[in-house]
């Protein structure tokens, strides 16, 4: 194959729609030849000559073989999603069909292509930067309405705007400091040591700020653990069918009814929680089954990004629930305590309870605050303000070391050290940052970001 960072001469296909049956099926194909190569499905019509961004209905024919009734979808280069001459082809939706067409569009001349390999074409010739080539990827996977508001966010640029403002901002003084190093003999200074302190700290704010997104980035891409522990009988399976609004755990007055862990998804306010009912918690069981679900709902606890201990108000004192909460903070701190049962609460107020929230899972009450209480420990309460949020790893890491060589850079403007060692670790933050967008890359890299995408897209 071609060297992938110069470009390609040959031209790829794939089916872009879902596997299964459907009304139609998309099959795109991309490259130099997409327009010669469909030409000889389709007789019917001269396909150069027709103008770009129009739509032809005609048969699909290999040889006498009419294949299907198909729209075809002209884009001519440079103004089409990869950059290159592509056509989509909307064939009745079998996967039959779709594979009658695909396999006739490979023997006359198009190659198969890899997960990705459209966007990743889309990003050599300049469609994209590679921020944003990955932000397509995370619309495809969105499925919340604040994973699909961050990609879109993403895709018109939003966090590539702001890396690129500050890439250029150092390059300037980068070229400054070059230029000392061609006058090193002369002892001059061109780089204003003060403004160029200054711009520093400026992007670090900028960077840290960024660093510091990535906790609700992973909460709006990957959505939040939520173990549900407590003891037997303390109304964690009700509570688990509670906030579903569904009959999803056995439910009895029985303890130890539930003996494995059950997940389910919820989703609050455009943010994915993921619901962890576990055994009930006691310290002594004849019951080795039992046992078994108390050592996975202590890993359950260890693993969660939030542990909801529920109690029966009822049943536990002060002085229990203070050491069954210092117990769990020691295997995570991030607890929400909540009391249950208090419709049958024979005492009155709830002042002296240690409890965040007050609910009673049988009678469905208080329930909706419990849902925002999550939200907010979540830190829900950010994802509609329109600063850009880091969600990938790979940016997170690229930034981690822009904020280390940023810190090494002010260091050694403070020590006043010469230029020649300013620009080593300048070029190294300037090179982390054009990581991140893609301005500087090799193949592997790309090869392992794109091959995470479906194939045709």
């Amino acid at each position: 194959m071609n060297n992938k960072l110069s470009g390609w001469t040959d031209t790829i296909v794939a089916i872009a729609t879902p596997p299964g049956i459907g009304a139609i099926g998309v099959i795109r194909i991309s490259g130099e030849q997409a327009y010669d190569i469909v030409q000889k499905l389709f007789p019917s019509r001269n396909l150069k000559e027709q103008q770009a961004n129009t739509l032809h209905v005609g048969f699909l024919k290999e040889k006498k073989n009419i294949l299907d009734e198909v729209v075809i979808s002209l884009f001519k280069k440079p103004f089409s999603y990869t950059g290159e001459d592509v056509i989509e082809i909307s064939c009745h939706g079998s996967p039959f069909v779709q594979q009658q067409v695909l396999d006739a569009l490979i023997r006359n001349g198009a190659r198969l292509a890899r997960p990705g390999e459209f966007t990743q074409r889309a990003f050599l010739n300049k469609k994209m930067d590679l921020t944003q080539a990955e932000a397509v990827g995370d619309l495809i996977a969105s499925n919340t309405r604040a994973s699909q508001k961050s990609a879109m966010n993403n895709m018109r640029g939003g966090f590539s705007k702001e890396l690129k403002s500050l890439r250029e901002e150092l390059i300037k003084f980068s070229s400054l400091i070059e230029l000392e190093l061609d006058f090193s003999e002369e002892d001059v200074e061109f780089a204003d040591r003060h403004q160029f302190s200054l711009l520093i700290q400026k992007i670090s704010k900028v960077v840290n700020g960024l660093l510091a997104s990535f906790k609700l980035g992973n909460v709006i891409k990957n959505g939040v653990s939520v173990a549900i522990v407590g003891k037997p009988n303390a109304g964690k399976s009700t509570l688990l069918n509670a906030l579903l609004n569904e009959n999803r755990a056995i439910v009895s007055d029985i303890e130890g009814t539930t003996r494995d862990t059950i997940e389910e998804i919820i989703n609050i306010n455009g943010i994915l929680f993921r619901l962890i009912d576990t055994a009930g918690i006691r310290q002594h069981s004849q019951d080795i089954i039992e046992n078994m679900g108390v050592i996975k709902s202590r890993e359950k606890i260890q693993q969660a990004d939030i542990v909801l201990y529920l109690y029966d108000v009822n049943k536990m004192s002060t002085d229990e629930l203070q050491a069954i909460v210092s117990e769990i903070k020691m295997e995570n701190p991030n607890l929400l305590v909540v009391a249950n049962k208090v419709d049958l609460y024979r005492e009155n107020g709830f002042n002296h309870i240690q409890s965040e929230v007050f609910i009673s899972a049988q009678q469905q009450t208080g329930i909706e605050e419990l849902k925002m209480k999550l939200f907010d420990i979540a830190g829900g309460a950010e994802i509609n303000k329109e600063d850009v949020v880091i969600t990938n790893a790979r940016h997170y890491a690229a930034l981690s070391q822009v904020s280390k060589s940023l810190h090494e850079i002010e260091e050694a403007i403070e020590r006043k050290l010469p230029g020649d060692l300013l620009s080593v670790d300048l070029n190294e933050c300037l090179q982390y940052l054009g990581e991140i967008t893609g301005e500087i890359t090799n193949e592997d890299r790309l090869d392992y970001i794109f091959s995470k995408f479906c194939i045709g897209k």
